[in-house]
């Protein structure tokens, strides 16, 4: 292996992560302020618009993530951070701030834009700037620092909130310090981390595969330098020349559609899609009535935090220690065929009217896989399966799809519920993630300790990604 500057990568990767820790958080924040400002803004009452408070950030996710890729192969990974880091921090204040629902809404979806461009771009950047044999581990602390800062919001909303007394009326609960300033606090708490994510942006370098697109090489071979040495710097600088060497048009959306792009595009679609479809989703929606039928309180907030965000963590650690010895494609094909034999138990289970401690192992043992695979591997495979000169767009295009996927399954997700029943909507999740195993079989090959350049000639040259169409 050689000798990397690795004191320098990590510092660089933990900045850009920061996107991640504050896509976390404000994710998850809402969730402990909407007890109270659903009572202050009178919306308790109306369950579309408590729906549209708690989604509305999702647009926001949509059209960031739909721009950011674009804007980033014109004006560099850097710059759209930064902007980022902006929207997360007027988006917090603006928040807090709000005295009208109409205006809350407002600053939800700007801080969704924040999550979109995030979402895209931090672990991008990181992947760009990783050596080929720990880019796994690097691009999956974003993934950590989601965790992290999921796990920042709960402990927040915790420590922020004030005992409510038993019985407490709307307008009591209105009157008191959660429901006039509490709640304000949750989404202003948002501003600190995310200011100093502003801060560090400007003392990190552009991506120096951003800065041969450019054309700018001397620039990208100082960063390969700082990285990796002079030797590895050249030697990379070659082998990044020579992806560009042939194209010289600018970046649009229509190369995409090339015959080499496509398929390519095509795998980063449905394993983003897959990620959001394999049915983590409806876990957390039964997290609560699984915890109750195993005999612990669910107004016990601290337990889940304990409970469902450490397994989360420390799982998480697990990938992150993994992906790069054992390998993208294997642990996708652990994830996915272990969540399909999970699903298929707690359906049966549900079906026979099986409660208590089995459900609850199922429960956390699921959340454990797919904190090792599916979450983290999935943002590695799209960070470096696409080729240099449609990364940036094609990446923006997976993102959009996943937060398409995720939007959609919120929709269907009661309508499955109410029409198949819980063992029914657990058995068809299983189904998905069974034809998630057979896709990631044939079509994603294995990608650990290869170069981004290494990555794109396979990716072009390989058969099964000729055949996906």
């Amino acid at each position: 292996m050689k000798n990397y500057n690795y004191t320098f990568l990590l510092s660089i990767s933990l900045v850009a992560a920061l996107g991640g820790l504050l896509f976390g958080y404000d994710w998850v924040v809402i969730g402990g302020a909407k007890p109270f400002y659903e009572i202050y803004f009178g919306i308790s009452d109306s369950p579309a618009l408590q729906g549209w408070a708690m989604s509305s950030a999702l647009v926001g996710c949509v059209a960031g993530a739909a721009v950011a890729g674009k804007l980033a192969d014109t004006y560099g990974r850097r710059p759209m951070l930064i902007a980022a880091a902006v929207l997360f921090s007027i988006s917090a204040i603006g928040t807090g701030a709000s005295e009208t629902f109409t205006i809350f809404i407002i600053w939800r979806i700007i801080g969704g834009i924040g999550i979109g461009i995030a979402s895209t771009i931090s672990p991008l950047y990181i992947a760009e700037i990783a050596p080929q044999e720990t880019r796994g581990l690097f691009v999956s602390i974003n993934q950590l620092t989601v965790v992290i800062g999921i796990l920042a919001a709960q402990i927040t909303n915790m420590l922020i909130t004030e005992v409510i007394p038993t019985g407490y009326s709307h307008a009591e609960i209105l009157d008191s310090w959660n429901g006039q300033t509490g709640w304000r606090w949750m989404f202003w708490a948002g501003f600190f981390p995310a200011v100093l994510f502003f801060i560090l942006m400007f003392l990190i370098p552009e991506s120096p595969r951003y800065l041969a697109k450019k054309g700018n090489y001397d620039s990208a071979e100082n960063t390969l330098t700082k990285i990796g040495g002079l030797a590895y710097a050249k030697e990379a600088s070659v082998k990044i020349k020579e992806t560009f060497s042939h194209e010289t048009e600018k970046t649009d959306f229509r190369m995409l559609l090339d015959k080499k792009a496509l398929p390519i595009l095509t795998i980063g679609i449905v394993l983003a899609a897959f990620q959001q479809w394999c049915g983590i989703n409806i876990i957390f929606n039964y997290a609560q009535e699984i915890f109750v039928s195993a005999g612990y309180s669910i107004n016990d907030l601290f337990m889940n935090i304990v409970i469902t965000g450490s397994i989360n963590l420390i799982f998480t650690l697990v990938a992150m220690g993994t992906v790069d010895k054992i390998g993208r494609k294997k642990l996708m094909l652990f994830g996915s065929g272990a969540l399909a034999v999970i699903y298929a138990l707690l359906g049966y289970f549900y079906y026979t009217n099986v409660t208590g401690f089995p459900l609850l192992l199922l429960v956390l043992l699921a959340i454990a896989i797919y904190a090792m695979s599916l979450a983290p591997i999935t943002w590695v495979i799209l960070s470096e399966i696409f080729p240099n000169r449609i990364r940036g767009v094609a990446m923006s295009v997976a993102t959009f799809a996943l937060w398409i996927a995720s939007a959609l399954l919120v929709q269907t997700f009661p309508i499955f519920n109410e029409y198949l029943g819980t063992s029914g909507t657990f058995w068809l999740y299983g189904i998905i993630c069974a034809l998630g195993f057979v896709f990631v079989f044939r079509k994603l090959p294995e990608t650990k300790n290869k170069s981004l350049e290494e990555i794109e000639e396979l990716m072009v040259s390989d058969k099964k990604s000729k055949n996906i169409l």
